[in-house]
């Protein structure tokens, strides 16, 4: 009897901690975590608008725009610096590494970093010098970021302000090396936020680049800050913030030479830059915007809250939108994506309304793929 009593319990004991685990949430679907935070300090007004390489031993690289000075204006003074993790992005090192000085009249920021086909690595960043000349330069690494080679301008044939934003240059699958731009201004000019868009490209790993035809603008719609991916088909699509109240589309089927007429797609943005990439995993297209949908235009221009979306057909439509970070007094862009096994890193401003430090501070923030699919 006394056996039987204890069987009995002991079922029970199991069918209860057999419901309560059933009712917990799903620990393999990480969501979304915070691992580094670098916030603004004295003599460093800002950190901004990094990008990720992950190194042949595995390690990962991050390489941010660090400001210093007291100003943390776009124009203001800055250099390139690193943060390393050996753990798959888990943990980083706690103190900067200097990347490259300032070699800009103004600044150096911006960065992408790209893996190329040859196993070499390129760093593509702003080098500043003026409201009227700011271009894209690459340098590249042969030994995994110790060192980095001479700088090369990525626009040859054009003088004036160009924007290349972070995480923003692709290889397509013939080798080509792909970047879009917008020209805000040119010598003797006044600045505009109507940007004209271009696509940069070269055949030579980056000694050489030409540039695209301009694309068309027929409504006259701000545009601004393009970025680019490669479609299954071969195609790239260009995504481009704007005035529109959505994310612009448009697309080149020959390599990036010419533009179709953009269209608006069905992500609502206010003018504020998202970044779409394709998840190796599971062949999806992620993108991670501002879905601001509001009728209060000061609420529709403001760049919170923080979202992500997956797209099954090459970006037509988009599902599973997901909140990264919701405070209606942040501010949330440039973003930067690195695929680590099952997991994305995310690095992004994550600044504050209020005390005006919109760009201020860089958080970098870790998430399981499966994550995004629940």
């Amino acid at each position: 009897m006394h056996i039987d009593f204890y069987k009995r319990a002991l079922n029970c004991s199991l069918k209860v901690l057999f419901l309560f685990l059933m009712l917990q949430p799903n620990l393999s679907a990480q969501s979304p975590g915070e691992v580094l935070l670098l916030p603004y300090g004295q003599d460093n007004p800002r950190n901004s608008e990094g990008d990720f390489i992950e190194l042949k031993n595995g390690d990962i690289l991050f390489v941010y725009s660090r400001y210093y000075g007291t100003s943390s204006s776009d124009h203001a003074t800055a250099y390139l610096a690193s943060r390393l993790s050996k753990d798959g992005g888990k943990t980083w090192t706690k103190e900067d590494d200097v990347v490259l000085e300032n070699e800009g009249g103004m600044n150096v920021m911006s960065v992408s970093l790209l893996r190329l086909k040859n196993g070499e690595i390129g760093l593509f960043y702003l080098r500043k010098n003026s409201v009227e000349d700011c271009k894209p330069m690459v340098r590249i690494s042969r030994d995994e970021g110790k060192t980095w080679g001479p700088p090369t301008s990525c626009i040859p044939d054009k003088e004036g302000y160009f924007v290349l934003n972070n995480d923003r240059v692709i290889q397509l699958d013939n080798g080509r090396l792909l970047l879009a731009v917008a020209q805000h201004n040119f010598p003797g000019g006044e600045f505009s936020g109507f940007g004209i868009l271009y696509a940069y490209y070269s055949d030579d790993n980056g000694v050489t680049w030409q540039s695209s035809e301009e694309v068309m603008n027929p409504d006259s719609i701000i545009f601004q800050e393009p970025g680019l991916v490669q479609l299954d088909n071969g195609d790239v699509l260009m995504f481009i913030r704007s005035g529109a109240g959505v994310q612009c589309f448009t697309k080149s089927t020959d390599g990036g030479k010419t533009w179709s007429v953009p269209v608006k797609s069905q992500l609502i943005s206010p003018v504020s830059p998202a970044t779409i990439e394709r998840i190796p995993s599971t062949g999806d297209l992620v993108a991670v915007w501002n879905n601001n949908l509001s009728l209060d235009p000061k609420v529709s221009r403001q760049r919170t809250p923080l979202n992500v979306a997956i797209s099954s057909d090459e970006g037509v439509s988009w599902s599973k939108v997901k909140t990264l970070e919701s405070d209606p007094d942040g501010w949330y862009c440039y973003i930067a994506m690195q695929f680590v096994d099952d997991t994305m890193l995310l690095g992004y401003c994550a600044g504050n309304q209020s005390n005006k430090t919109h760009l201020s501070t860089t958080r970098v923030t870790r998430l399981g793929i499966d994550w995004l699919y629940k």
